[in-house]
């Protein structure tokens, strides 16, 4: 903390104006211990006060800080630096909070970088594959990793001729990220992590190569591997170590992402998947909205929500079937998450006849009125991945009678299934 409140103390003597340096440390203890904020903000705080009391233009000291010449993303050294960067947009990725305009990763000839782009400093938007200019972006440290991040003092010119990029700090022989287990795993980290491919998604849209869930003993996450990042595809069923991968959470979920400066090792072992299948049996109580005929965003695949997708706004939506149900065993309940063929075979209609129906009665809640009709009061065994609340379905099977053998087994299962990790 002394060496920070001494660079903030030259920083002013270059202007100068002279600050006691117990003054600033004082003022930095009291944010980082006492409010717990952090680093990087506590230090701009502090600036901005110095700056206010003794009348100095934000914009013109923010600039003198940021010297003209270039800085190379291999030599940047310090938490809180102020540096122009010329970089090529290497990758974007899928933004995971409002704050946020861009999310990526940048390079040159020496290195690559993660950048972050604030929404509140009303930047023009980069290009992937892209060069530009990148005046005044400030250093932060997260994980022992350093990034950039664009503000309002930052400025942004796209250049004509493409900086040629290269390995730097994130080839894997000069740094590689903390192994973890999936259990782990939180948001913002780099990590190496090692699974089984539990099951790979159905993919229609270019920009993602492969996604789908990866499982370790611990647990089981989401993972998305971009096209982009020009790497081998995946075999469900298999094991692999994955080095350099980006932990991103969505609705307090984390999964990972694959880039440019991942990489994927195919390993000759069966990891054992924790909690790897989870079989219910119980009756469907409920099917909740949400349910029957619903659109995705063609970008991410989320679920649009009034014709919006959280990430990326008002877009041009693709059908899709799903069920939310509830399964209750009478002793305890359970949510389900049932995809399209599932649910095109469980309730005997198909997309194209869901989606003529709801054309026909001009309202898409018949698809659900009729998922309900058919399938709500009867009993099924399910079966599939435990993530956070939900079972993801795999296969479900229609009890057609119960009898006092199957209703006992039932209440053995899932007391069985409520004293362990799946209730």
């Amino acid at each position: 903390m002394k060496q920070t409140a001494e660079s903030i103390r030259d920083r002013f003597l270059k202007l100068g104006i002279d600050i006691n340096v117990e003054d600033i440390e004082s003022r930095l203890d009291e944010l980082i211990t006492k409010f717990k904020v952090p680093s990087n903000e506590a230090q701009r705080s502090v600036t901005n006060y110095f700056l206010k009391k003794y009348s100095i233009p934000k914009n013109e000291f923010y600039m003198r800080q940021a010297e003209p010449q270039l800085t190379k993303i291999a030599d940047i050294s310090e938490n809180g630096q102020w540096a122009n960067l010329k970089a090529k947009v290497i990758q974007l990725w899928e933004n995971t909070h409002e704050s946020i305009s861009q999310v990526g990763l940048l390079g040159d000839e020496t290195g690559i970088i993660k950048f972050t782009a604030w929404k509140n400093a009303e930047l023009p938007r980069l290009e992937q594959g892209e060069s530009y200019l990148l005046r005044s972006v400030v250093v932060g440290e997260y994980n022992g990793r350093f990034q950039v991040q664009l503000n309002k003092n930052s400025s942004v010119e796209k250049l004509d001729e493409p900086i040629v990029v290269g390995g730097g700090d994130f080839t894997l022989a000069v740094r590689e990220s903390e192994f973890r287990n999936i259990s782990d795993l939180a948001g913002g980290q780099w990590a190496t992590v090692k699974g089984k491919v539990v099951q790979l998604w159905e993919n229609s849209h270019e920009s993602i190569e492969q996604a789908g869930l990866i499982g370790d003993h611990t647990g089981v996450v989401k993972f998305t591997n971009w096209a982009s990042s020009e790497l081998p595809d995946m075999e469900e069923g298999k094991s692999y170590m994955l080095k350099n991968v980006v932990v991103n959470e969505w609705g307090g979920k984390v999964q990972i992402q694959l880039n440019r400066s991942s990489s994927i090792e195919e390993l000759d072992e069966d990891i054992e998947v924790g909690s790897a299948t989870t079989t219910y049996f119980g009756a469907m109580v409920d099917i909740q909205t949400g349910s029957g005929l619903i659109k995705r965003c063609p970008e991410c695949k989320r679920a649009l929500v009034k014709g919006a997708c959280a990430e990326h706004g008002k877009v041009k939506g693709e059908y899709d079937l799903r069920i939310k149900a509830v399964l209750d065993s009478g002793t305890s309940t359970q949510d389900a998450l049932i995809n399209r063929e599932l649910t095109e075979e469980l309730a005997g209609i198909s997309l194209d006849a869901a989606i003529a129906m709801a054309a026909d009665a001009l309202d898409p809640g018949v698809v659900l009125d009729k998922l309900k009709h058919e399938l709500v009061g009867r009993y099924y065994t399910i079966t599939g991945h435990k993530l956070d609340r939900y079972i993801l379905v795999d296969s479900i099977t229609p009890k057609t009678s119960l009898d006092r053998e199957m209703l006992d087994e039932m209440l053995t299962l899932n007391e069985t299934l409520t004293g362990s990790e799946v209730q």
